[in-house]
């Protein structure tokens, strides 16, 4: 199977290509110019794995939330490819993308599956962040999934709160985060933008075990997302590849995310 994923929703642009059994990837950092170094990285590994677009199963992208000329920047090229390959597109969340690196991550630096679900803060510019929490799902085609446990949202970092309430109400007793079994993280380079987000580390009376401050979205890691999704046949038509900018629909959506995080 072939997959190709690429994401520009944030400093970092990058590319992934799943070839056969081979994950192969671009990554750079930059202010600007994601323009003109998407596509260079596209043709650069589909050179290298010695395929065609038309040989891909699907493309998948970084659908936000991010900036806006990036997320703009990745549907507008996704669609064109897909369109010009006849082939479909799966559409990933950026802040979803960063919650499975940070799982990895702390999975790899605890020696252990030890996070039970992660807070993701990625800087949203203009005093916010974009923020959203996942709980570690069940693997699919071997890849522990980050599930969402309400939309995404973008506060203010002041308005960031972990509710201990929401936690105790999962049927998992009384008692802090750490003491029914729960462990969270944070993720996000909202956390090192924003340091009043301090507040939420365990150290300093928070909830939060470990904080991955230094993590931004990856074309590898919505690749990572991506493989089950077109495994089990949910490919969409390349009119689906639409940014999500969250910033836009704040208005219609809840701030508190129901079941793990309230705000205000």
């Amino acid at each position: 199977m072939n997959i190709l994923a690429l994401d520009t929703s944030t400093e970092a642009c990058s590319v992934a290509l799943l070839a056969g059994d081979r994950v192969i990837t671009r990554y750079q950092e930059a202010p600007r110019g994601h323009a003109e170094l998407i596509l260079p990285m596209v043709d650069a590994l589909l050179a290298e794995a010695g395929i065609a677009l038309k040989d891909l199963a699907a493309i998948a992208f970084g659908r936000g939330p991010g900036s806006f000329t990036g997320v703009r920047l990745a549907s507008s090229v996704v669609q064109g490819l897909a369109y010009g390959a006849g082939v479909g597109v799966v559409p990933v969340s950026t802040l979803q993308a960063v919650a499975l690196r940070a799982l990895r991550d702390d999975d790899a630096l605890a020696g252990t599956p030890r996070a039970t679900h992660a807070l993701v803060c990625n800087d949203a510019r203009m005093d916010e962040v974009y923020v959203a929490a996942f709980a570690r799902g069940p693997a699919e085609a071997g890849v522990v999934r980050p599930m969402p446990l309400g939309p995404e949202t973008v506060v203010p970092p002041a308005e960031v709160v972990v509710s201990q309430g929401a936690l105790e109400g999962e049927g998992r007793g009384e008692g802090t985060a750490q003491s029914i079994g729960v462990c969270w993280i944070g993720a996000g380079r909202g956390f090192k933008a924003y340091p009043e987000l301090s507040r939420l580390r365990a150290e300093q009376g928070g909830v939060l075990a470990a904080v991955h401050e230094t993590i931004l979205p990856r074309a590898e890691d919505i690749l990572a997302l991506a493989i089950p999704e077109v495994a089990a046949g949910r490919v969409r038509p390349p009119t689906a590849a639409l940014p999500i900018y969250v910033r836009d629909e704040v208005a219609k959506v809840p701030r508190a995310i129901p079941g793990s995080l309230s705000s205000g």
